[in-house]
């Protein structure tokens, strides 16, 4: 074989392995400007600081590996910097798209966003479930999409709902149950305590204590399934202050958080209104 043309070919091998490796990592920096130039875009609009917390299974790296995302600790530390960075006359919007996470990371965050001396709106395009939920109650105001869900807040112990524990043990009767299993009920009463006494906390200056307690009461008892979808109307029946005035530009900010590359099926739509075709 001519040298030239072994050295050519070791080139242009190496020339698309780079390529390979780096044009993921090109992408990801595109959509981070993008979203910049968005968020401030948004923020000059609506005279506020503008703080994103969207979970979703990006696949940013060679293979394509999604990454599961959730609140996390990482999240919470994240966003009480921006908090305490915003000015302290201006308000806040928090754009939330989550499945939930840890408490202690999403109580952070309610209790800083609830301490925030002006303003704060809480805008929710497709779901705040769990610990979002529980952030989006500490907002003077929740902004969700009309299809848009909140979830119920009470406690998980591993696979199980705490209240789910609690039911079994008094359905069972504590002295048909192991002592593990009674250690277990005993915390997972002082978990739903907890985080239905934090949401009382949250909610009782906006609502009153009769109704706040109500709430808390609901939304912690394991009245639902955890995975349960409380829609517009229905946390408006509850009492929730929910309004549906979601900016545009929170939907084009979604669009550049993609999701991986689907294995099965897809979606495509037409823009209406389409050119009609000449007879």
């Amino acid at each position: 074989m001519d040298p030239l043309s072994g050295f050519l070919g070791s080139l242009i091998w190496w020339l698309f392995f780079l390529y390979l490796l780096l044009w993921p990592q090109m992408q990801y920096r595109q959509l981070q400007l993008m979203r910049a130039r968005l968020l401030q875009k948004l923020s000059r609009k609506r005279n506020s600081t503008v703080i994103t917390m969207i979970h979703r299974q990006e696949s940013i790296g060679l293979f394509g590996i999604p990454f599961y995302k959730f609140i996390s600790i990482e999240d919470s530390e994240e966003i009480l910097r921006a908090i305490r960075m915003a000015p302290k006359d201006k308000p806040i919007d928090l754009i939330i798209h989550t499945p939930g996470g840890l408490v202690l990371a999403a109580t952070q965050i309610a209790k800083a966003l609830k301490d925030h001396p002006a303003e704060t709106r809480v805008i929710i395009p497709h779901y705040a479930m769990s610990g979002g939920t529980l952030i989006a109650l500490a907002a003077d105001k929740i902004i969700m999409d009309p299809h848009a869900v909140l979830g119920p807040v009470d406690p998980q112990l591993g696979q199980y709902p705490a209240p789910s524990i609690v039911r079994a043990v008094e359905k069972k009767g504590p002295e048909k149950v192991d002592d593990q299993t009674l250690i277990l009920a005993d915390v997972a009463e002082k978990a739903i305590n907890q985080v239905r006494n934090f949401v009382y906390e949250l909610l009782k200056d906006k609502y009153g204590e009769e109704k706040a307690k109500e709430l808390a009461q609901i939304l912690t008892e394991g009245r639902w399934t955890h995975d349960y979808p409380i829609t517009v109307e229905e946390a408006q029946k509850l009492g929730l202050h929910v309004s549906t005035d979601v900016p545009e530009e929170v939907y084009e900010l979604m669009q550049l958080y993609p999701q991986p590359m689907k294995q099965r099926g897809t979606v495509e739509f037409m823009p209406y209104p389409v050119r009609q075709e000449k007879k």
